[in-house]
């Protein structure tokens, strides 16, 4: 039991310093014989689905959660491969165990009424509540019309403050209550993300009508004024993700990265938020950079920018999910297993009509990323 815990040990923190092939190496003498803890199968599915190997990742998850049904993290972990590759019918009922993380316990929101399952329920109230990420709220706010439709009740939307005024300008819901005010009385309850799972979204109801979300037309004369006679194209710009974020070392750059870009007559706009935005004062040789970060106030702000913009390139960030949401032309910069939503190789998204993805060729190798990046900007100005 003693070397047990101490090949624990000495995996996660090879897991945690992202030398994954090391903790393969590490833990396969133990799993040799096909049998052993399944702690270590689930440690084994961490060290090798970030190496690419995802039908291997895929059969010890399912493997994990036949013996072991009863814990939720690894279903999650399965969840989160099921929908990686597409397979969405168990994607999204796997998914339904996030909550049972310790990261993401502390957010549950605790409803004491039923889940709704999808089924109509005419002359009801139907509580939707967003959850996690910024990104999650604009992506996954496209159902709202869906679920209103299919449930046929009066649908109140319990919605974070900074999206609050971006909500409020779209359509599917009755009544649109900011987050931590006393809630109207309902009669069933279902977190935005969850109704993929109600509803059976499969990829071929993508990506539904777009955009569904739109800018502020005060904010954007404001911002027209602000970026009136800049040399065009405008590029918006986001390098770096929320530092916070568990996974934010594998999807952020540094902006000196992106110095293949720089292409007279471009003007890339900052909105990059966050200690990564000081980078901009210091941009890469012939990158002409204007900063807005300071000058950004909220989602409305980014809202406006990016629909006045031609194109905003992007780590997988909430701006990405906000410019798709209002129909703007994305390009992204992604790690070579990204999160789930973006699937597997394909250069495009079923959730987003304009959005082009830039996959890494070789795990934690942004070069061809950024190189392929500028071939396309050169032809996207010159087109």
């Amino acid at each position: 039991m003693t070397d047990l815990r101490v090949i624990d040990g000495e995996a996660r923190q090879l897991l945690g310093a992202g030398r994954y092939a090391e903790a393969e190496a590490l833990l396969r003498p133990w799993l040799a014989s096909g049998t052993g803890p399944l702690v270590l199968w689930k440690l084994l599915a961490a060290a090798i689905k970030p190496q690419g190997r995802i039908a291997e990742t895929l059969a010890i998850q399912e493997m994990l959660v036949r013996h072991a049904p009863g814990d939720f993290p690894a279903r999650f972990d399965l969840s989160e491969t099921l929908l990686l590759t597409g397979q969405f019918e168990r994607g999204w009922r796997e998914y339904r165990y996030r909550y049972s993380l310790a990261h993401t316990a502390a957010i549950e929101r605790k409803v004491q009424r039923p889940r709704w399952d999808g089924q109509p329920i005419a002359g009801k109230t139907l509580l939707v509540h967003d959850e996690q990420g910024y990104g999650d709220t604009f992506q996954f706010m496209r159902l709202l019309p869906w679920a209103k439709a299919r449930s046929g009740a009066k649908v109140i939307v319990e919605i974070n403050h900074e999206t609050l005024s971006l909500a409020q300008r779209a359509s599917g819901f009755d009544q649109l209550v900011p987050r931590g005010t006393l809630m109207p009385a309902f009669d069933l309850h279902c977190e935005m993300m969850s109704l993929p799972m109600a509803m059976g979204l499969t990829l071929a109801d993508l990506p539904g009508a777009i955009p569904y979300l739109s800018a502020d037309l005060q904010r954007l004369e404001h911002w027209r004024q602000r970026l009136a006679n800049l040399p065009r194209p405008l590029v918006a710009l986001v390098w770096a993700g929320r530092p916070t974020h568990p996974n934010d070392a594998n999807r952020s750059l540094r902006l000196a990265d992106l110095a293949p870009l720089a292409q007279s007559g471009v003007t890339f706009l900052s909105i990059q938020k966050g200690p990564a935005a000081a980078q901009a004062s210091a941009p890469p040789s012939g990158m002409s950079v204007l900063s807005l970060s300071d000058e950004i106030t909220d989602f409305e702000d980014t809202a406006a920018i990016l629909s006045i913009a031609d194109l905003l390139i992007s780590v997988d960030s909430s701006p990405v999910h906000l410019a798709g949401a209002l129909g703007r032309p994305v390009w992204v910069m992604l790690p070579k297993i990204p999160d789930w939503r973006w699937l597997l190789e394909r250069t495009d998204t079923p959730w987003y009509p304009h959005t082009r993805l830039f996959r890494q060729d070789t795990r934690a190798d942004w070069t061809s990323v950024v190189s392929r990046m500028a071939v396309a900007l050169a032809q996207f100005k010159d087109g």
